[in-house]
This record gives structure tokens, sequence and C-alpha cells, in this order.
């Protein structure tokens, strides 16, 4: 309204006015679930531009770390998602083992058309979300010990059915043209092509928080999931989709994976059970729940790239590596715990105001 401007000249008005326009902006950024792993992913950026020197910053070091955070970043953003509704998803490495030796033996030791060994592989990772969200929401048994449970059940199937049909725990394959271009073609000799379906799942799941309530929903269930179902949330089916999200985006990996390596091990994938929790807390998704976001989890997991492949480029024992993670994950959970306090108070004061 007019009557909010004061009588002065205009001279005085244009030099507060943008003032607090760009404080608002920091602000605002300041109350981001992004805030902290966005501090995160730009300290180590610097810290291994700085001693890693040119070998880090050319572009064989950034497709080393860049194709880590793909393959991981595509896992982690469902993971992350179920993190922000209260429960945790740890049977991604076996899934992506079923997964790839499922592909490399219907499609490489059995003949059959890649389409129908990557199919397979991608409804194994489907069948198993929706059996893993089916036993979360249909019983009182914690998520971390239904997915563990079916971590070692789909473990010992995967390695069981492989000896018994191959005789043999990895299995080789050879990709037609297309399926090489699209799951398994290194770009420029060096970036893998998984980093274009990073960005597909990270734009794809942005737009699908924002653009309806189902976003809204995640969040809800992950801060009070009785006041959301009473709120006529629809939280059991809700949680069986971020499984079978979460399930079918491991199996992309699995697939991924053994058309770029031209094959598949029984023993892979197991890494990601851990790195993508660690990813997902770098990235500001709190562990009990109802707080973060899906730009956070792609910094988190650029972040843990980064310090994964950088230490290599510094000359440096590459055992640090693990004490710079643990460091980092601490300081991440400190941070993360910062700006989710600054994010509730920011709230009340307004509404003091109000």
């Amino acid at each position: 309204m007019t009557t909010s401007l004061p009588k002065t000249t205009a001279g005085p008005e244009t030099a507060v006015i943008p003032a607090k326009q760009s404080e608002s902006r920091l602000g605002q950024l300041r109350h981001r679930p992004e805030a902290g792993a966005l501090i995160g992913t730009l300290s180590v950026f610097v810290f291994f531009a700085i001693f890693g020197g040119e070998k880090f910053l050319a572009q064989a070091g950034a497709a080393s770390w860049l194709n880590i955070a793909a393959e991981l970043g595509i896992i982690a953003i469902p993971v992350g998602l179920l993190m922000i509704a209260g429960e945790l998803d740890v049977s991604v490495g076996s899934v992506l083992a079923g997964s790839s030796m499922t592909l490399a033996i219907v499609s490489g030791h059995w003949g059959a058309p890649m389409i129908v060994g990557i199919v397979l592989a991608l409804a194994l990772g489907l069948l198993t979300g929706l059996l893993n969200g089916i036993l979360v929401t249909r019983s009182n048994v914690p998520s971390l010990v239904v997915t563990l449970a079916t971590l070692f059940a789909l473990s010992g199937l995967t390695l069981g059915l492989s000896r018994f049909t191959t005789g043999t725990t990895s299995v080789a394959i050879a990709p037609d043209p297309t399926s090489k271009a699209i799951f398994g073609q290194l770009i420029g000799g060096q970036f893998e092509v998984a980093i274009f379906w990073w960005i597909v799942v990270a734009v794809a799941v942005t737009v699908l928080l924002q653009a309806m309530p189902y976003g809204n929903w995640i969040f809800a269930i992950g801060g009070d999931k009785e006041s959301a179902r009473a709120n006529g949330i629809p939280v059991a089916r809700v949680k069986i989709s971020l499984y079978m999200a979460s399930g079918f985006c491991a199996a992309l990996v699995g697939v991924i994976q053994t058309i770029l390596y031209n094959g598949a091990q029984v023993a892979n994938g197991q890494s990601f059970v851990f790195n993508s929790i660690i990813a997902v807390v770098i990235g500001g998704v709190l562990l009990q729940g109802g707080y973060g976001s899906v730009v956070g989890v792609v910094l988190g997991t650029l972040t843990f790239a980064i310090v994964n492949q950088g230490i290599y480029f510094t000359g440096w024992n590459s055992d640090w590596a693990a004490l710079i993670l643990g460091v980092l994950i601490l300081a991440a959970v400190l941070m993360n715990n910062t700006f989710r306090r600054l994010a509730l108070s920011h709230k009340p004061r307004s509404a003091k105001k109000a």
C-alpha cells in the first residue's frame, strides 16, 4: 500500500531497500537445508584444487570424481527421499549386484536380447523395493532391520543362483551398440553417460517434488507420520513408492555398470550401502527425517566423490581419505543441526511480527 512509504526523498529509500532485499536473500539461503552442503562442497573443492593442483582440475581429474558422483548420486537421491520420510534402505548394494547378475546371465550367459535382460534387471529392483515397502508399512519392524534382512537375503540368493546357473560368480557380456550408447558410453573417452542419468534423475525428482503435493507428503510423513495419516496423506502408499524408486535406481546403476564394464560380479555394489547414506547426511538430510532437499543430496554426493578421489591427486597417503570423510561426516551433522535450528527459529520471529 502507498501509505507504507514514508514521505521522504527518493535517495535514502533507494539506498535502504536494496540492502534489505540483499539481506533477505542471504537470510533465505541461510535457512535452506542445502546451505551446509554447499559450504562443504565449495570447501573441499577449493582444498583439493589447491593441494591437488592442475591434475585435479584437469579433464581427467574432473572425470574421476564426477563418474563416482554420478553412480552414487543416482542411488543417493531416492535414499535421501526415504530418509526425509523417516526411513532407511540399506538393501541397495544387493539390489545393484542382483540386477547386474540378472542382466549378465540373461543377456550374456543365455544370449537373450539386451532389452530383455535390462527390463528384468530393472524389474528386480522394483520388486525388491515393493517387498521392502510392504514389509516396512505392514509391520512394526524398523526399516533398518527389514532392509538389512533384504540385503543379506538377496545377496545370498544372487550368489546361489549365479553359481547354480553359470558355475561362477562373474559373468561377461557383449552389449549391442545401442545399449552401450545409452548406458555404458564414455563421453569424450572419460566421462560416463551415468552423469547424464544422474542429472535426469535429479531434475525429474526436483520437478516432481515442486510441482506436486507428493513432495509435501514426504516431508509431512518424516515430521510426524501419525499427523500426516490423520490429514489424509496415504502414508503407506508414499513409502512403498519411495522404496520402489530406491530399488529401481539401484538396479539402474547395476545395468549401467554391467554394460560399461562388459560384465558383472556377485560382489558388486556393497560399497553403495553406506556411501549413499554418507552422501545424504553430508547433503543436509537429518537421520530422524522431515528435513532435507534434493539439491543438498546432489551437493553431498559431489562432496563425497571429491574427497574420495581428490586425495589421490595430492600425493598423500590414500589412507587419510577415511579420516577426512569421518571428520566431514561429523562436521556435516553439526552444520545440519545448526542450519535446521536457524530454519525453525526463522518462522516464529516472522509470526510475531505478523
